[in-house]
């Protein structure tokens, strides 16, 4: 209902607006906020005692915003000054000039006041977005899959999404597609349940997908379901390498069979500690701290030896390099091993 109440006042102020061009929502809340400065409506309530008094006073902010003016828009007292506050404390000319764009974008989007306030407090970047990147992102995301709902909840519980451009959002979305095999709908799925994807680097991504799926022989729909994602591959390793080594999980043969029921991804990741040690690996706490101890420990073993075989990669490239093909297939073999995927780590 907030929501519409702004974008009824936005409706408003379109009738208000001169008939002799046609202007678009922002550009009519842009005019009509200025005529209200022009008569002199933007001075602070005397009720509201804020250390910004009036954008008369700040000639870094936009004569265009104002506490009344946001209250217009349905923000409460106390939210307008919080808004206010936030947008004095950017400077710089894109804050000031884009702020009412981002404003109205939010409000047509469906947020109420309070979930556009929560949105900028967690993503003040957005304040300084240009209003047509903001809308190709927008509309890019719906093209994604994102529906109405779907994608209210995205950009209130990750509004840093808003900040990712197009062409890096559609990258990611391919390589799952591609390299991971998910479908169109599965890929949305992972957008609207763990959209913090987009920001993640692409080699652990690909290790992450290729380790669940070969060593844990978990298939897409499932880790789609149990959000795998949303895990780092350091909680995902551990808890399976414990199961792996205590004989309560086996990696499948190339048909996929086990000699024993491996535990469901859902038993293995999304329950808590207690749930997992319990009802799953059959171990105390303490057996599992020592664990995750040690574990930690042969990772840093690993990622050491592992630079080492890359400085002697490097060094023989330089002395070998009329040694011929039948190495370079050699070097293949070594580098995609028996487990079927590439181990890549970020360093």
């Amino acid at each position: 209902m907030c929501a519409r109440v702004a974008v009824r006042q936005l409706l408003r102020w379109t009738v208000r607006s001169p008939p002799s061009s046609v202007l678009s929502p922002l550009q009519v809340t842009r005019c009509h906020i200025r005529s209200r400065y022009v008569e002199g409506r933007l001075l602070c309530s005397s009720a509201i005692q804020s250390p910004v008094q009036s954008t008369q006073h700040d000639p870094g902010l936009t004569p265009e915003l104002s506490l009344s003016s946001l209250t217009d828009m349905g923000f409460t007292d106390i939210q307008a000054e919080q808004m206010f506050e936030a947008v004095s404390s950017i400077r710089g000319a894109n804050a000031s000039k884009n702020v009412l764009s981002t404003l109205t974008a939010l409000f047509v989007l469906g947020l109420k006041p309070s979930s556009v306030l929560n949105v900028l407090q967690k993503c003040p970047e957005l304040y300084t977005l240009k209003e047509t990147l903001l809308q190709q992102r927008i509309s890019n995301l719906r093209k994604l899959g994102l529906v109405e709902g779907s994608l209210q909840r995205v950009v209130t519980s990750y509004p840093k999404i808003l900040t990712v451009p197009v062409k890096a959002i559609n990258k990611v979305v391919m390589f799952l597609r591609e390299k991971c095999l998910f479908t169109v709908q599965q890929a949305a799925e992972i957008l609207k349940y763990t959209p913090a994807v987009v920001l993640e680097d692409p080699d652990e991504l690909e290790y992450k997908f290729q380790y669940v799926y070969f060593r844990m022989g978990v298939k897409q729909a499932e880790m789609v379901k149990n959000q795998l994602f949303s895990f780092t591959m350091d909680e995902v390793r551990c808890r399976h390498t414990f199961l792996e080594r205590r004989g309560l999980y086996e990696t499948p043969d190339k048909n996929g069979q086990t000699t024993i029921f491996n535990p469901k991804l859902k038993s293995v990741l999304t329950v808590d500690q207690d749930a997992f040690l319990k009802d799953v690996a059959k171990a105390t706490a303490e057996e599992y701290d020592v664990f995750q101890k040690l574990i930690a420990r042969e990772c840093q073993e690993e990622e050491l030896q592992q630079g080492r075989i890359q400085a002697d990669d490097e060094y023989g490239d330089d002395d070998d390099d009329d040694d011929g093909d039948s190495d370079y297939e050699d070097d293949d073999e070594e580098t995609t091993g028996k487990s079927g995927y590439i181990k890549r780590r970020k360093k």
